[in-house]
């Protein structure tokens, strides 16, 4: 085998929700099997939204994975012969994350880890920042900003009526969390979605455009 072969990494594939980050990991998982590279993928045993034992997008793209507890758990469940590691909701490892990764890389592995890169209120996640350190790549991905269409960064969580939950990790999807550019989050969360926030803004324009005339 050739020593560029055997040269690993770690790349970080990051964003607000919705912006394709599982996608995007699930699109260099697929490209590494058809290369016929051994892949291993991981995601932490809390995220149950879709599936116990399957990494899967909002769009329902799937590939088979192998949930973890911890962090150091998934060098325990590393096959000799994986020469790609996917790990998937990255943000929810605590930061003994950061080193298992590193030794990974240093085996001759290539990882690449998805996850949100801020929480609901717009502060780094978890081990995120300490991850985007170390990596040999970082790409950030953008979705849309439910409110004015601008790219979005942001993650923005929509109180139920059932009360305000105000943990960092609240797992969900559509149901409690939309895009949101910079201007258009609000960090402490709202309590209506944002089509309501889009009436309000029309009814405030019509409402200035009056007093204008």
């Amino acid at each position: 085998m050739h020593f560029h072969q055997m040269v690993g990494s770690i790349e970080i594939v990051c964003g607000s929700m919705f912006s394709g980050k599982t996608e995007e990991l699930l699109r260099r998982v697929k490209r590494a099997q058809i290369a016929r590279q051994k892949v291993q993928v991981f995601k932490p045993l809390i995220d149950d939204r879709y599936s116990l034992d399957h990494v899967q997008s909002h769009n329902a793209a799937r590939v088979p994975s192998i949930p973890v507890q911890n962090a150091k758990e998934i060098l325990e469940k590393m096959d000799d012969n994986t020469r790609v590691v996917g790990i998937d909701e990255v943000q929810f490892f605590d930061k003994e994350i950061v080193d298992v990764v590193q030794k990974l890389a240093y085996r001759g592995i290539q990882v690449v880890c998805a996850g949100l890169d801020m929480d609901f209120r717009g502060l780094p996640f978890g081990p995120m920042a300490d991850l985007m350190c170390v990596a040999e790549k970082v790409t950030k991905l953008q979705a849309v900003c439910m409110v004015c269409a601008a790219p979005a960064t942001r993650s923005q969580k929509v109180f139920s009526d059932q009360g305000q939950n105000e943990n960092q990790i609240d797992l969900g999807a559509h149901d409690k969390y939309e895009a949101r550019c910079r201007f258009c989050h609000e960090p402490e969360g709202v309590h209506f979605p944002a089509h309501q926030i889009g009436l309000r803004h029309a009814r405030n324009e019509d409402s200035t455009n009056e007093e204008v005339i």
